[in-house]
């Protein structure tokens, strides 16, 4: 640290002697007062420029002179402002949006393109791009974008989970609004939690990960929402199939103070018969999710701003049954009940001030939890008519995870000059983990017995020095340092990660890049092999339990052809240490054990290429990726100790995602996907085990399997469809939107089980979703 102040203290000391002038402000949506984060602001005749940081603040150090200075971003009509500089200048730019996504509109303006910047393995994808492509049953879904993306997978069909570069879904850091999202599914993981009518950006980030960022070895998804609008009222409603939603922004004092709230609420307790029912193992009557997102912005003054953010969601699911038998000796009833709930809340206050015209600060203090619950009940009845003995016996099971963080950060922004960029800060969570808590009762027990799992309370700290520095006009390099340390259980975990990302500017249009990170994840998932249900916990490194680590390093070139093509190829290594699984045979049901003895430690790797062509102008815009890639796993115990692949280890993967704007009113879109099989277990054989959990009639299922993930299921290809169709009056816009998810009706495989025939055992496939039509509403106003 003495050696980061000292480096600030002499760029201090430059910029003084030079007797620049700073030109700082925010860029902003024209009509609503949107921040716009990753605008481009750059010198018209020269290379000088910056872009707008996450909150759509910027800063620039010019000689004193008159200059022409080009505002532009994604979706919006450049500006161009002409300014004679004497003194330093707060100057706000609002930038007009642009429904026709027009070649012509950005003829002119600068934008930083994807060979200029140091990041590797970085994504941002404009908002209306994502709402541009085919949904399944209408809902429009960030994460199912993001899956669309090279380097990128979903767990299996219809699942909104992330699998980035060969990491675990665990290996994801989810912000929204800076605060980590620990379940970031609906529907058991059809959907997202994000609605993407309340997003104003978002951007993954897979390699070469800046050292603001920690906490995680795979992704980082970056997801802000939107701050409302300051200037008037506005609203957005859509009815889908399986689904209603609402968008309501304003002002509360105009130019000052906003809002936005956002709501959707599924109705598939209501529809009798759905395809996702019968799906999802006979939840019918009882499920429905629901969540909310709620936003305050405060502009105290030019210098100072507040906001309040909030998201809640839950997942509620139930099932009851009754079977019966009689015959001439008893009269035998049977009644159960299972709940299954699981969800999110998240909060965060924020602070956001400019010191001066170069530095930039946010303060923040955030709250995250989690939980997860299973609930049954079983009663049962049997009568005897001879004698008219009645006999009840009663079982209840209830069983419940949780995870809550209490948090503080505070960042800084400096720009002394457009050759520099610094980032700094510090953080601290205070983590509170319930692994797992079962109850059991029994009316053939004597008392209930309960496990009260292993509470356990962690101290998270970190701080971090990044530099984004031009060197020359050819050579940049991103290069920083992220330290932090986890206190649990009397043990200390610390932690020194170098960061850095480089890129030589071969000519004005393409570039080579090149990154290496080292990173470290003190939080593991326990997931089990089974499908359907979210019983993935949540655990700490323990005294026993080592966090994860992970180095990985990228070579890559990136080019931009006609100003409007990206075009990349990115190859990858990447190495993981500590990674934790379950031990053969063992679950989250084994509650008579320590989750610590349950599992295994071992390690694996993952590398690859990644190919990437992406438009994000004009009436024609998406992008074509493919991805080539191994990824394995190896632990001393499980698979005799051999390497064996990863569950989502995938050979080929490749994606073409397209929408087509035919007009003001009609918008088509098209998706196409193909991926290896993924590789799974199959048993050679198969038997009953001992009496299980306390003996209360739990049995287990002993399979024997020659090789780990040894089987691979058949290759994964679809077709989705959609149109859109707006019709625009004096009081709004209304919008049709048809789509067609697996268009040529391609049955994948969602899983297999053995089956039988008149020659004995066999493995069937399972699938998940034929040709699924959908059609949905929505109003703007």
């Amino acid at each position: 640290m003495r050696f980061s102040l000292l480096f600030l203290l002499l760029l201090l000391f430059n910029e003084i002697q030079a007797q620049k002038i700073t030109i700082s402000g925010y860029v902003r949506d024209l009509e609503s007062g949107e921040n716009l984060i990753g605008a481009a602001v750059y010198v018209n005749k020269t290379s000088q420029g910056t872009t707008t940081n996450t909150y759509g603040f910027y800063s620039l150090t010019l000689s004193s002179d008159s200059v022409a200075l080009s505002y532009s971003y994604v979706g919006y009509q450049h500006k161009l402002t002409r300014l004679l500089l004497r003194r330093d200048t707060l100057l706000n730019i609002g930038l007009q949006s642009s429904s026709l996504l027009n070649e012509v509109v950005v003829t002119g303006s600068k934008i930083e393109m994807i060979q200029e910047s140091t990041g590797t393995g970085t994504i941002h994808l404009p908002i209306a791009q994502i709402k541009a492509m085919p949904a399944l049953m209408g809902e429009t879904d960030v994460m199912k974008v993001l899956q669309l993306l090279p380097g990128v997978q979903a767990g299996s069909e219809g699942s909104s989970g992330l699998y980035v570069r060969g990491g675990g879904a665990d290996q994801n850091l989810i912000l929204l609004d800076g605060v980590p999202v620990y379940n970031a599914s609906h529907l058991y993981g059809f959907f997202s939690t994000f609605n993407a009518d309340a997003i104003n950006h978002v951007e993954l980030v897979k390699g070469g990960f800046p050292a603001r960022y920690g906490g995680r070895l795979s992704s980082v998804v970056d997801i802000s929402m939107k701050e409302g609008n300051s200037s008037e009222f506005q609203g957005q409603a859509s009815l889908g199939i399986i689904a209603s939603k609402f968008v309501v922004e304003g002002p509360i004092k105009k130019d000052k103070t906003s809002f936005i709230i956002s709501a959707r609420r599924s109705y598939l307790n209501l529809l009798k018969s759905s395809i996702i029912s019968k799906s999802a193992g006979g939840i019918t009557d009882d499920y429905f999710f629901y969540d909310l997102n709620a936003k305050i912005n405060h502009k105290i003054n030019n210098q100072n701003s507040i906001f309040f953010s909030t998201y809640l969601g839950d997942d509620k699911a139930g099932t009851s049954s009754e079977d019966s038998y009689s015959n001439a000796d008893f009269n035998y009833t049977s009644n159960s009940n299972s709940k299954l709930t699981w969800g999110n809340a998240i909060a965060a206050t924020r602070w956001n001030h400019i010191f001066n015209k170069k530095l930039f600060s946010t303060i923040s203090a955030t709250y995250s939890q989690y939980n997860f619950q299973v609930f049954n009940e079983t009663m049962n009845k049997t009568v005897y008519p001879a004698t008219g003995l009645t006999q009840n016996q009663f079982y209840q099971y209830n069983y419940r995870s949780d995870i809550r963080d209490f948090a503080g950060r505070i960042d800084f922004d400096f720009i002394p000059n457009p050759a520099h960029y610094l980032r700094f800060g510090a953080h601290a969570i205070n983590h509170h983990f319930t692994p797992g808590v079962l109850a059991l009762t029994s009316s053939e027990a004597i008392a209930s017995t309960e496990n009260a799992g292993n509470n356990i309370q962690a101290n998270e700290l970190s701080t971090y020095v990044e530099d984004d520095w031009e060197i020359t006009n050819k050579l940049k390099v991103n290069m920083g340092l992220h330290a932090s340390t986890f206190l649990v259980e009397n043990k200390n975990y610390p932690s020194l990660q170098p960061r850095i990302s480089t890129r030589f500017l071969a000519s004005p249009n393409w570039s080579l890049k090149a990154s290496f990170a080292t990173m470290q994840q003190n939080i593991h998932l326990l997931t089990n092999a089974g499908i359907g249900l979210p019983t993935d916990l949540w655990v700490p490194a323990t005294a026993t339990i080592k966090p994860q680590t992970s180095v990985q390093g990228s070579l890559g070139f990136a080019r931009t052809f006609k100003d409007e093509y990206e075009f990349s190829i990115e190859g990858y290594y990447k190495k993981m240490n500590n990674l934790i699984e379950y031990k053969d045979g063992a679950s989250y049901l084994n509650v008579d054990q320590d989750w610590q003895t349950k599992v295994e430690i071992g390690k694996g790797d993952s590398y690859g290429s990644e190919f990437f062509l992406h438009k994000k102008l004009g009436k024609v815009n998406g992008w074509v990726g493919y991805t080539l890639s191994w990824s394995n796993r190896q632990f001393a115990n499980l698979n005799g100790g051999r390497t064996f692949p990863y569950r989502y280890d995938r050979r080929h993967d490749a994606k073409i995602a397209v929408s087509y704007l035919v007009n003001k009113r009609v918008d088509v879109g098209l998706v196409w996907v193909y991926g290896t099989g993924n590789a799974v277990s199959v048993p050679l054989t198969m038997y009953q085990g001992d009496e299980g959990v306390y003996g209360f009639g739990f049995t287990s299922i002993i399979r024997y399997y020659e090789s780990r993930n040894g089987f691979r299921m058949r290759d994964y290809h679809r077709l989705d469809l959609n149109a859109s169709y707006a019709v625009v009056k004096k009081w709004g816009e209304h919008r049709f939107t048809a789509s067609l998810y697996n268009a040529y009706g391609r049955r994948n495989p969602f899983y297999y089980e053995f089956g039988s025939d008149k020659n004995g055992s066999v493995l069937k496939q399972v699938s998940l979703f034929p040709i699924l039509p959908s059609l949905s509403y929505s109003i703007k106003f």
